[in-house]
């Protein structure tokens, strides 16, 4: 079966922490991934942790990848089925599960599963389903090196985004270039952001890790 993210649906809503259900700068590393699927030439898992309303879930879908999709929040999952949904994409290959990521990924590695791409969008402060505390600066490097004992044999991409100030491109660099060195392959981390119509400038938004085969 086909799917098109171009006739997607992400209905916006506005919440108290200023966000809207919608990071539109991500749209760069939609294209990116979902051009990688697309030509892998083979069939591809990925797995969404920190995976929020599902852009990026249903951006890997429509590419004609399978994909397991984890957030701690009931709510957010909930949205991001019904976002598959009104775009078409609600009989596509996703798993939804509302859990804590890092102990996903420990019960993963215990089951000897094993994904071809990974997708993170940590938050910088954050609680798991049963209370379990997320700071990105004290866990995210041991999240990135459990992710590691998940890829398959031959990976296609990990992608980190970060909108917490003190994780700089280079930093994501490090971290990928450091933990997937075993697999070969390239690093590129690079600031992203919105262009800006009336001055021709870009609003930066956050960084962007990604690794490639």
């Amino acid at each position: 079966m086909g799917y098109s993210l171009q006739r997607s649906h992400l209905p916006l809503k506005p919440f108290s922490f200023k966000h809207t259900g919608l990071f539109p700068e991500q749209a760069t590393n939609w294209d990116w991934f979902g051009n990688k699927i697309r030509n892998a030439g083979r069939p591809v898992k990925v797995l969404n942790l920190f995976a929020y309303t599902g852009g990026a879930t249903l951006a890997a879908a429509a590419a004609g990848a399978s994909v397991t999709h984890v957030d701690a929040s009931k709510g957010m999952v909930t949205w991001a089925k019904e976002n598959a949904v009104a775009s078409g994409l609600g009989d596509a290959p996703i798993r939804w599960l509302v859990d804590d990521c890092v102990k996903f990924v420990e019960r993963e590695i215990r089951r000897g599963n094993h994904y071809d791409a990974i997708i993170m969008d940590p938050p910088s402060y954050g609680r798991g389903p049963k209370g379990e505390i997320w700071k990105i600066e004290d866990c995210i490097h041991d999240l990135i090196k459990l992710c590691t004992k998940i890829l398959s044999d031959q990976p296609l991409f990990f992608l980190i985004n970060s909108y917490t100030t003190g994780l700089a491109p280079a930093v994501l660099t490090y971290m990928l270039s450091t933990e997937l060195k075993k697999f070969g392959g390239h690093v590129d981390s690079q600031e992203i952001g919105l262009p800006v119509s009336s001055n021709g400038l870009i609003l930066p938004c956050g960084a962007s890790g990604r690794w490639e085969a």
